[in-house]
């Protein structure tokens, strides 16, 4: 069967691929922050928003947007206050939010099938709608990414150095993290709300493991997102399976298979 017959597939294919872009571009700078778990609570805090939209009857993808940029800006607030850790600021906001999801989904009688398919992901309901909408919040990160290119690069790899140079590490700090919650609101209808953290982190993880200069190493997580992506959903049409499942598993067989290699 040709698989590129089906609507779903193509819908699905171009909004993963638009998503395999962006996300290790805005991946590389959280882990070399060594704040990669940003993206797992911000995922969390979707799943609220999530619950919200189902709750009141409105597009579960807006309300998780608003949820992850609200949450992203509230980690921020709190991390630079100083009386809280950065790390302890996540898990403040991972934890509440999850409870915050549980109480609303209790309230809306249980899971239902389209919270499942948030939860795991569904390329199924991938619509032209949900294509476009990615498409423009993809321009949108990547403008900004490119207009605050050098100020991020700088507070990326020396915080201190930028703030005494002049550079608003603030802003910069909440526009990377803000950046962060759009990238996990795109993420959400390809791998689901639970393996959101994979897709951002797992393709530079793999990448830095080959040591090159930095522009290199945006360009391999680029390939490996890409190709993780598009064998990923090829796959799970052909076997039958989870496509965000096969996608993250996937990056992992890359990751390994890199390590072993290097090891050697």
């Amino acid at each position: 069967m040709n698989l590129f017959q089906y609507t779903f597939i193509l819908h699905g294919l171009s909004a993963g691929i638009i998503v395999a872009v962006i996300a290790p571009m805005v991946g590389i700078f959280l882990v070399l922050k060594r704040y990669s778990l940003i993206a797992d609570t911000l995922a969390h805090v979707s799943l609220a928003g999530i619950a919200i939209g189902l709750l009141a009857g409105i597009n579960p993808v807006f309300t998780a947007l608003g949820a992850t940029v609200l949450g992203s800006l509230g980690v921020e607030r709190l991390r630079m206050s100083k009386n809280v850790y950065g790390e302890s600021a996540l898990a403040l906001f991972l934890s509440g939010s999850l409870a915050l999801a549980i109480v609303l989904i209790s309230l809306a009688r249980g899971f239902n099938t389209n919270l499942f398919n948030y939860l795991f992901g569904s390329i199924v309901t991938v619509t032209i709608g949900d294509v476009y909408t990615i498409l423009c919040l993809a321009f949108v990160v990547i403008a900004i990414l490119a207009f605050f290119y050098r100020e991020i690069i700088y507070v990326t790899f020396d915080e201190d150095a930028a703030q005494v140079s002049g550079v608003n590490t603030r802003r910069i700090n909440t526009i990377l993290i803000v950046l962060a919650a759009l990238v996990v609101s795109l993420s959400i209808p390809i791998v689901g709300v639970l393996l959101i953290g994979a897709l951002i982190v797992i393709p530079v993880v793999s990448a830095l493991q080959l040591r090159k200069n930095f522009m290199k190493t945006i360009l391999y997580a680029e390939i490996i997102s890409i190709f993780s992506v598009i064998i990923g959903i090829i796959a799970s049409f052909y076997l039958n399976i989870s496509a965000g499942g096969a996608i993250v598993l996937l990056m992992l067989a890359i990751f390994f298979g890199i390590y072993i290699l290097k090891k050697r």
